[in-house]
């Protein structure tokens, strides 16, 4: 019996409005994650959690997904639109991915209230965990997802970075970060 080859990516980092993003593409020219370099080690965390064994190579991503997030933080909101991605998780947490991006740049939703839309109105600590395990944020935009009170509540890259991208995309900021 053989033993199963781990995965195997392209890593690279683009400087940003907000810090050094991590890219880390498939063969394909998918986005398998997004993180930010003062996060690596929770980037390594979910590539293990999603992929298992895994393998990073050195490569530039692919020119549609590092222009397409330049034009984004330029101010080209529709942008990430353009941008493939893929990942592993549950049923659930691919839900939850998929819908976030029906979200409009410059509007948010509360966790309850995402959940009720996704029809599971009592999941919303659900949605918040399978929020927290995105892999590919800002182009699946969890940051999106706001307290129910208006506060800026968790976000894996950093509460300054999610009040940041909210204002970038225009969305009224009620309540700052609680802490």
């Amino acid at each position: 019996m053989t033993a199963k080859q781990p995965q195997r990516f392209h890593f690279d980092r683009l400087e940003t409005p907000i810090g050094t993003a991590l890219l880390v593409t498939d063969d394909q020219g998918f986005l398998r994650a997004l993180d930010w370099s003062d996060y690596e080690t929770r980037l390594h965390r979910l590539l293990r959690r999603h992929y298992g064994d895994y393998a990073l190579e050195k490569a530039p991503a692919p020119e549609i997904i590092t222009a397409a997030l330049t034009r984004y933080f330029a101010g080209d909101l529709a942008e990430l639109k353009k941008i493939r991605w893929k990942t592993n998780g549950t049923p659930f947490q691919r839900k939850v991915w998929t819908e976030l991006q029906k979200i409009r740049a410059g509007k948010t939703s509360s966790y309850g209230a995402f959940a009720a839309l996704l029809n599971v109105p009592n999941a919303a600590r659900a949605v918040g965990l399978a929020n927290g395990s995105n892999p590919v944020s800002v182009v699946v935009p969890c940051h999106r997802l706001i307290g129910a009170d208006g506060s800026l509540t968790g976000y894996g890259g950093g509460l300054a970075r999610k009040e940041w991208l909210l204002a970038h995309e225009g969305a009224a900021l009620g309540k700052r970060a609680r802490s």
